[in-house]
């Protein structure tokens, strides 16, 4: 597998495609097959603040283009996600910088706390780097993503972050979203439990023996740093989402096949036919 990976969206999916033309699904494209019934109601509160709290705006789109002031109400749920995915972005690219050592320099104020809360995870973990934005391949299970970090982390016999402690090897994640939700332990055991591990420049190599994993959740107002789960009962769950993502995109488009026998059409009476 040689050469550098690429992606590319399909239906909504993000996949991975290695230079000989292997494609399979990004880890986060197989996680979304969970339901989730909440964010239903979340995207209904979205559009009913973003109606209440600009009423004078939509009412004025409303009197020129009713279908554009339903579509600007039916966008609300996805400006504010697009926003978030804004900042977690820009966040992360600050978060690379500080734990590869490089200077960081101003940052946006919206960016500036979670810089600032980042330098004291360093600062109080002491996280030794051994990979970041590395693309995770699974050649067993055909699936693959970009994981944020691989650290070395040393741990006193409780779990906790000691520099006296024993060094574990633990993936990293950086959530920069209102909480920390349980799927990240799907997401981490995935990339925990591929096959190989392929840099930016195409090169590969055997993905090694994880210990554990991690997640850092920050926020303007401060972080934590926990583990997560990332055992065979995890890994589980997530092959099962894997089976249903190749039911969703494949499998389910060959079950009904074209008609063995149909109705010829509606009867035509002969005063039907004459009259016309």
């Amino acid at each position: 597998m040689a050469g550098q990976i690429r992606t590319i969206h399909r239906g909504g999916s993000r996949f991975y495609v290695a230079p000989d033309g292997a494609k399979v699904p990004g880890v986060t494209s197989v996680v979304a097959m969970l339901p989730r019934p909440f964010l239903v109601n979340w995207a209904a509160r979205m559009t009913a603040e973003a109606a209440v709290d600009q009423l004078a705006a939509v009412t004025s789109i409303a009197e020129r283009d009713r279908s554009g002031a339903v579509d600007y109400l039916k966008g609300a749920h996805r400006r504010y996600t697009q926003s978030r995915a804004d900042i977690g972005s820009e966040a992360h690219d600050t978060f690379e910088r500080q734990i590869r050592g490089e200077r960081v320099g101003r940052v946006h104020r919206d960016i500036e706390p979670y810089r600032v809360g980042f330098a004291e995870f360093l600062e109080s973990v002491r996280p030794e780097l051994v990979r970041a934005e590395d693309v995770a391949w699974s050649d067993r299970h055909d699936y693959a993503g970009s994981f944020d970090a691989l650290l070395r982390v040393r741990l006193d016999e409780n779990g906790k972050p000691d520099e006296n402690g024993e060094p574990a090897l633990l993936v990293a994640d950086w959530k920069t979203s209102r909480a920390t939700y349980p799927d990240v332990g799907l997401q981490m055991t995935a990339y925990a439990r591929a096959d190989r591990i392929i840099a930016p420049d195409g090169t590969s190599e055997p993905m090694p023996a994880v210990d554990g994993a991690a997640v850092l959740h920050i926020r303007p107002e401060g972080w934590s740093f926990k583990p997560v789960r990332s055992d065979d009962e995890v890994f589980d769950v997530f092959l099962s989402l894997r089976h249903i993502f190749e039911w969703d995109r494949e499998i389910s488009r060959t079950v009904v096949g074209t008609p063995m026998a149909q109705s010829g059409g509606r009867f035509v009476t002969g005063t039907q036919r004459r009259a016309r």
